[in-house]
């Protein structure tokens, strides 16, 4: 189902912008007359970081807008992001800069399949990563996100098996650190596969002193090598909070935008790809997201998501159960 609301005819195109037009200024004019909140994922470019309202990990963003009078929510994310916020807030205009914003793992884990793979093990509980469609999460038991993945699924039953989706790298990961055996989706993120654990020991050689903190997205041979494993919240507070002063950096390099805002005196590298020099890890999805495309979505008001009542319901099942499930667990709810 696409949940993607194109603007229509009439609206405004890339190619009619100004280009003598200070578009940060028209984004905060705009901003202020559509009374809008602007979310910045992390992995946006460091330039919409800083015009955000709120930067952070999709979750927490979602809950952040939910809690202003904003009457629009602008989520510089990808879909899946965007498709929270309005499960969250549904009485808000949710926009997203660029319809074709999508995300490896909700792409390789379709609703219909993922039905089926559920139907090929009806005992187990579904446990689904946050990274998925509407459509998905209706069709699981529990979300988890990155952080809180570990303690929701060592709250479960013993007895019963359990499916994690879509991630297999997070999937292994927590299966590893929970001793539960996971039925795994075959899915993967495009960005933490493009890690080489060659080039990165050639660089941990070069850089002796350097601690390396990893997303659990990362296949195993790069989590290996890490000093701390956590989702981008997780590796931002480790890095901040620590008394080394570098550290290589495995996840989206977009990141480190806020680490060297924070932490000026602090050397930040980001882990290596398959060639040790190439910046092949940067999503290409949330690259989509440019300052005119920005403009242009609160211009247009569009594209805008929207979803029905029946899924989005279905859809905030599975999110309230995570977050019932999270009081009082010392994990932060993020993507």
């Amino acid at each position: 189902m696409d949940t993607v609301v194109l603007a229509g005819k009439q609206a405004r195109k890339e190619e009619s912008i100004d280009p003598t037009l200070d578009l940060f200024e028209e984004i905060d004019r705009l901003r202020h007359e559509r009374n809008a909140v602007i979310l910045a994922h992390y992995y946006q470019d460091g330039e919409i970081q800083d015009l955000a309202d709120f930067v952070g990990d999709s979750l927490d963003l979602s809950r952040k807008a939910a809690a202003t009078d904003a009457d629009v929510i602008l989520f510089c994310g990808v879909r899946f992001m965007a498709e929270v916020a309005k499960i969250v807030s549904p009485q808000k205009t949710v926009l997203i800069p660029d319809a074709e914003a999508g995300c490896s793992l909700e792409d390789s884990c379709q609703a219909e399949d993922f039905r089926r793979f559920r139907e090929a093990h009806p005992d187990h509980l579904a446990v689904t990563y946050i990274n998925c469609s509407a459509e998905v999460k209706a069709l699981s038991d529990v979300i988890v996100t990155s952080s809180n993945a570990l303690a929701i699924v060592n709250q479960l039953p013993a007895d019963r098996p359990i499916l994690f989706a879509p991630d297999r790298h997070l999937g292994r990961f927590i299966a590893e650190q929970s001793g539960r055996p996971l039925t795994l989706w075959p899915g993967s993120c495009i960005v933490h596969e493009q890690f080489s654990e060659r080039e990165l020991v050639a660089l941990k050689a070069r850089h002796p002193r350097a601690l390396v903190a990893a997303h659990p997205e990362c296949p195993e041979p790069i989590l290996r090598h890490a000093d701390h494993v956590g989702s981008t919240r997780s590796i931002l507070d480790y890095v901040l909070s620590s008394t080394n002063d570098s550290f290589i950096i495995a996840t989206e390099p977009h990141i480190i935008h806020q680490m060297q805002k924070a932490a000026p005196a602090k050397t930040f590298l980001p882990a290596p790809g398959m060639d040790g020099s190439c910046d092949c890890a940067r999503c290409p999805f949330m690259a989509k997201n440019t300052l005119e495309r920005i403009y242009l979505s609160l211009v247009n008001n569009a594209p805008r998501i929207e979803l029905p009542e029946d899924l989005r319901v279905a859809a905030w099942k599975p999110l309230q159960r995570m977050l019932d499930m999270s009081v009082g667990v010392n994990a932060r709810p993020a993507a």
